[in-house]
């Protein structure tokens, strides 16, 4: 071991002289060659030069401190564990990432311009004749997880996506990264272009804080370099689907803290799991960021939080319907896209607003997780026609499922009057609804179907409705709206509306989702504007609304002149 060791500090002494070398803006224009000039200095304004990384082995925790102390190094702090470097082990060498304890030490380096920056010791032990020698001499040589660091000064996430797209435009691509919750910080990764001339190949931007919907992308970015990682990813997808409705159905949400960590042995008693079962559960979910390994025990985080019942906004009625009777029917896609038919009826026999009919407990959860997705609306009721709206005016919400949307308008404005049309199981439940909310006195509750659209409203709306439903039955809902709306009224319709351009977008999933478990589909605008005219109506204005969804502002289309 003392040739390892002897390679190891030699490396760890390199890494200090560089890190004595260098400052931010030279630094920067050798890993970027071309950058110069104000972008040089404004990039360098917004990220300081913080530290070189690499990757050690020592035999134990003494030969650490020893290596350390041999290049004039103090520590000043225990080691924290480090998620990133682990999970990126594990990937690459096809091991259990629980079998990989990596720490991070970093002790500081004064400068000789006065600065203190830090070298930053990843340390894996690697004990005499271990299983790991093999992955320790492929790291060594290979160098995969040194780099140089910088931190971003004043982060925000305008700033951040300027840093990335600045190092993109020279040459840097996204090579990885993570969030680490021991340290809340989020650090991507980039790989150096070939012409950089700093000795490093890869560069790390670490922001203080949690920037995961930011690393989302950059890691997408990454994936589309590593095909087989990427379509790994894709083909387990199902598992992450499965684990938070287990998490789910398990009710492990009810039994955790957000503030503190519980340990494996406590949530297994209060949910009545196997303890080592739910430990492997929860350390899934943890790589997810729905909980937060905390020593030896988990805590919530505010995206596993989604999954308690109390929690405003619950997601945990959809993850047991995504988990349980659309996953089964989404078993039958390959059967909807070779004949047509809609997978959910060849798996349950009747569609879905049939079965959920015959079954009252499936059919509130329908209803709970239609809510689940009520961010959309939060914008709504401040839309400039509930607005204008005159003091009395009657606003129709046609299959508004348990009123939460016409709950909400009714809130915002104590002048208008409410009118719900809905089926009769579900009537109940819009009942206990809007009586909680106080609006009992000003709204009216009628069971019915849409040839049962009621006249003399001066608002209608339909959300989430024409999505369920091929061209020809949403004309006919139409001309249901159509017939019953006056010369002055509008329609307000919400959907996710398909990119005219094809961008990403969350209304492509759920268009997918409409074929294979309703029969139904999402729409372009220009779709909508003529099923629209087909019932004598037509598009004024199209407004977007949060979870990629529009609202479609929609009147009766004035009579063509002979």
């Amino acid at each position: 071991m003392i040739t390892t060791l002897s390679g190891d500090t030699s490396r760890l002494r390199a890494a200090v002289d560089f890190v004595k070398e260098q400052d931010t803006a030279a630094l920067l224009s050798l890993l970027l060659p071309g950058l110069d000039g104000p972008e040089l200095r404004a990039l360098a304004e917004r990220c300081d030069f913080s530290h070189a990384a690499l990757l050690v082995f020592p035999a134990d925790e003494t030969a650490l401190h020893a290596m350390i102390t041999e290049c004039g190094l103090v520590v000043e702090a225990p080691p924290q564990p480090s998620v990133i470097v682990r999970e990126r082990l594990a990937l690459r060498h096809q091991r259990c990432a629980a079998d990989l304890s990596v720490g991070i030490l970093r002790p500081a380096v004064d400068c000789p311009d006065g600065t203190r920056r830090m070298v930053e010791v990843f340390a894996l032990t690697v004990p005499p004749g271990s299983s790991l020698e093999a992955l320790a001499a492929h790291e060594r040589a290979q160098q995969h997880e040194a780099h140089v660091a910088f931190e971003v000064t004043a982060a925000d996430p305008l700033v951040l996506r300027g840093l990335c797209a600045a190092l993109g435009r020279y040459g840097a691509t996204p090579d990885g990264g993570g969030y680490n919750p021991h340290e809340n910080g989020t650090v991507f990764y980039f790989a150096a272009p070939a012409q950089a001339k700093a000795g490093y190949r890869r560069v790390e931007l670490y922001v203080p804080g949690d920037y995961r919907d930011l690393l989302a992308a950059h890691l997408d970015e990454h994936r589309k370099g590593q095909p087989a990682e990427h379509m790994l990813r894709l083909l387990t997808g199902a598992w992450t689907t499965q684990a938070l409705a287990a998490f789910a159905r398990l009710e492990v949400a009810e039994a955790m803290d957000a503030q503190r960590s519980v340990s494996i042995a406590k949530l297994a008693r209060q949910v009545g799991a196997c303890e080592a079962n739910l430990a492997t559960l929860l350390r899934y979910l943890a790589m997810l960021g729905v909980v937060s390994q905390d020593g030896d025990g988990y805590r919530l985080t505010h995206t596993g939080a989604l999954l308690r019942t109390d929690t405003e906004g619950s997601m945990r009625a959809l993850a047991l319907m995504y988990g349980g009777v659309f996953y089964e029917s989404f078993a039958g896609l390959e059967h909807t896209v070779r004949t047509g038919q809609v997978a959910f009826e060849q798996r349950f026999g009747a569609h879905h607003f049939e079965h959920f009919a015959r079954d009252p407990r499936l059919a509130e959860l329908f209803d709970q997780s239609m809510a689940a997705g009520s961010r959309m609306f939060d914008p709504l009721p401040a839309h400039p026609i509930l607005a204008a709206a005159a003091d009395g005016a009657t606003v129709v919400d046609i299959a508004g499922g348990n009123g939460e949307l016409l709950c909400r308008i009714l809130s915002a404005h104590p002048r208008l009057h409410g009118l719900l049309l809905e089926r009769p199981h579900t009537i109940e439940a819009a009942r206990r609804l809007l009586g909680a909310a106080g609006h009992t006195q000003r709204c009216t509750l009628r069971a019915g179907d849409f040839a049962d659209v009621p006249s003399g409203g001066e608002v209608y709306v339909l959300s989430r409705v024409l999505h369920d439903w091929d061209d020809e039955r949403c004309r006919e809902i139409l001309r249901h709206c159509a017939r019953a709306m006056s010369a002055t009224a509008d329609l307000l319709v919400v959907e996710r509306v398909l990119p005219a351009d094809g961008s990403p977008s969350l209304a492509t999933a759920w268009d997918l989702h409409m074929m294979c478990n309703v029969g139904g589909q999402e729409r372009r605008a220009d779709h909508y504007a003529r099923l629209f005219a087909d019932a004598g109506l037509a598009l004024v204005d199209v407004a977007p609304l949060p979870l990629d969804g529009s609202v479609l502002q929609v009147r009766r289309a004035a009579p063509a002149h002979s």
